[in-house]
């Protein structure tokens, strides 16, 4: 029989809440796979990266923004030596919580559950690897457990190891989730991600940085001579410096989109033809190449020991590499985000969820689905009732969530 847990891990990384069976695969293979195989990773593949899902065929979903994010979590991890599967646990799971409409529907929801402690993507994550995902209960309290992860897998999943406060918009646990979010974190390092979630979160920032302007692009968004006109820049530089990095001089953000158009591989122009669509797939592998490689070299040089695993390291990311992935990043803010009509699409679904969230709590939750409707039932208060509430439309994908409201409030 295999070992449980590779080198440069403990026994308590593998310790789950209820699981103790043995098995030939290692703790974290089979947690990927548990993941994997999770209805709640299968939704996102309806639920919007950038574009709604459905409304073309090229520009991803959030589940293939997923599998990006894991692959090139796997392989920068791996290669640091963290175990690979532990690192693509964390990037299958990072956005199981998102609701419909990304990060729009967020932003609506956390206002609708203000009075009960927000709402937030990465908090309703750990609610579904540890709660809402059916998988393990506990056989001896009956109690619900989610997917059962190992405490490592869970803290790799964790983004914001704090819960909901004043100075900061991102948090990674509701107040009825603290039991499970301080048994994940026992032994770990107050308010700082293990080794294996910073690796999936620059796997993030570089996936959607890449791929959403590669989308907007194929789209008709964005027009590659944008970047040489002064207006466009300035606005490109403004959007980043502001949302992304405020930190750094406008001059710096600058001469990251300089190095970039210097590139012999950024694309020359984009009509859609084959060879421009073999073109803009060199650009996007060869710049992941460049973002993934340059954090990789800059960690193995400040920590040259191996393997690097759980709070033995931090990621290294260069500034230049930073600012360059900011400004990628600020492209599609401006060209998608804010393109013509964005703001009132925006609106719209806003107001759809609004409006679901309103009447299935009007109507007792007599329409929830049967595996969470019991939960509503249950609930002591009107608190409880709006979070199972929550709970059941942030499980809805962008299809669904319209087709309820259609039904439902139409």
């Amino acid at each position: 029989m295999s070992r449980a847990f590779p080198d440069g891990y403990v026994e308590a990384d593998v310790e789950r809440l209820v699981s103790r069976e043995p098995s030939l695969r290692s703790a974290f293979a089979r947690d990927r796979a548990r993941v994997l195989h999770s209805s709640a990773l299968r939704r996102l593949a309806a639920k919007t990266q950038v574009f709604v899902a459905g409304s073309a065929d090229f520009p991803r979903t959030r589940l293939t923004h997923t599998l990006e994010v894991a692959q090139l979590a796997r392989e920068m991890g791996q290669a640091l030596g963290c175990d690979p599967d532990l690192v693509d646990v964390a990037g299958l799971a990072h956005d199981l919580g998102h609701p419909p409409f990304g990060h729009n529907g967020e932003r609506e929801l956390n206002v609708i559950a203000d009075r009960i402690g927000g709402f937030e993507g990465n908090a309703q994550t750990l609610r579904v690897l540890t709660r809402l995902e059916a998988k393990v209960i506990d056989p001896v309290t009956g109690r619900r457990v989610g997917l059962d992860l190992t405490r490592a897998s869970l803290d790799a999943s964790c983004k914001y190891p704090w819960p909901r406060r004043d100075d900061s918009e991102k948090f990674g646990y509701y107040a009825d989730d603290a039991e499970i979010f301080h048994w994940l974190r026992r032994g770990a390092p107050d308010g700082r991600t293990c080794l294996e979630e910073q690796v999936m979160d620059w796997a993030d920032d570089v996936a959607y940085s890449v791929h959403d302007v590669e989308d907007a692009l194929h789209a008709g968004h964005v027009a590659l001579d944008m970047f040489t006109s002064v207006t466009e820049r300035e606005s490109i530089m403004d959007i980043a410096h502001r949302k992304y990095l405020p930190q750094v001089d406008p001059a710096e953000l600058s001469a990251a989109l300089d190095r970039l158009l210097a590139l012999d591989y950024w694309p020359a122009a984009y009509t859609g033809t084959h060879r421009d669509l073999a073109a803009l797939k060199e650009f996007t592998s060869c710049l992941i190449g460049r973002f993934c490689q340059a954090a990789e070299q800059a960690t193995r040089e400040a920590y040259p020991t191996y393997p690097l695993t759980r709070y033995a390291a931090m990621l290294v990311v260069p500034d230049q590499t930073r600012a360059e992935v900011a400004v990628m990043k600020a492209v599609t803010v401006l060209y998608v985000m804010r393109r013509a009509g964005a703001k009132e699409a925006y609106a719209d679904q806003r107001t759809l969820l609004a409006e679901l969230v309103d009447t299935l709590l009007r109507r007792d939750g007599r329409d929830l689905e049967p595996w969470i409707k019991p939960d509503f039932t249950a609930a002591d208060d009107d608190a409880g009732r709006l979070r199972v509430t929550i709970d059941q439309v942030a499980s809805l994908t962008d299809a669904s969530a319209v087709e309820w409201h259609a039904r439902l409030c139409g």
